[in-house]
């Protein structure tokens, strides 16, 4: 499963959203309606799933799931 799948399968399991819901450049918060906590939840779940850490820098720029998937794998590029 490459980045971009496995981020979108943790939300979709985690939001209970449809993966269609899931366009790469949806923001999650306006259009989802994903709330603060949501997001925390999100976050964490995705450190636990790529075996990372995200910064609050890092987090602060997290809406859409290119986004998501850009930190993460420059996170991966650096192991």
């Amino acid at each position: 499963m490459d980045t971009k799948a496995k981020i979108k399968d943790i939300l979709v399991k985690l939001l209970r959203v449809k993966v269609e819901e899931l366009k790469d450049s949806v923001t999650l918060q306006e259009s989802i309606g994903v709330d603060s906590t949501e997001m925390v939840e999100a976050i964490i779940a995705l450190e636990k799933a790529f075996n990372t850490k995200i910064s609050t820098k890092e987090i602060s720029k997290l809406s859409t799931i290119d986004e998501i998937e850009q930190v993460i794998q420059s996170k991966l590029s650096k192991v």
